[in-house]
């Protein structure tokens, strides 16, 4: 059941991603890049009274990173910075340990499965991550190595 459901969601977004292009003055832009898999992103985050209103990402690469950035990208707009967080460490757990937060994440909990496969946690947290440097304003690129 949760392998169809993977599936679906998986080849929706990866084919239909959401956000996907550039935003006008962002407030806040970060690159990511996967050199296992070949995934390159760049995020753009518009952040008004500490509210994400609106993020967008541009790149390629496989169907795991494209859609995480696109559910991300959902999921991310209307939150806080610390709500953003608090979501960051439950995606990071779902996906290193057996720990069971899928409640809270809605259909990013279709991800779980991937923890079976380290090469592809880097690809399914390439767009998280990019998007931690983002509201940190790092300017170094975000790399998975």
């Amino acid at each position: 059941m949760i392998d169809d459901l993977y599936q679906e969601i998986i080849l929706d977004h990866s084919k239909k991603p959401r956000n996907f292009g550039h935003l006008e003055n962002p407030s806040a832009t970060a690159e990511g890049f996967n050199p296992l898999c070949g995934d390159r992103l760049t995020l753009q985050l518009k952040i008004e009274n500490d509210i994400i209103q609106d993020v967008r990402f541009v790149g390629g690469g496989c169907a795991i990173s494209t859609a995480s950035a696109s559910l991300m990208s959902e999921m991310l707009k209307g939150r806080t910075r610390q709500d953003v967080e608090k979501l960051f460490e439950s995606f990071h757990q779902l996906l290193t340990t057996d720990a069971g937060q899928a409640a809270d994440l809605g259909k990013l909990a279709v991800f779980s499965g991937v923890r079976e496969f380290p090469a592809r946690v880097k690809c399914a947290t390439l767009a998280w991550h990019t998007m931690k440097a983002a509201l940190e304003n790092s300017r170094e690129k975000v790399s998975t190595e």
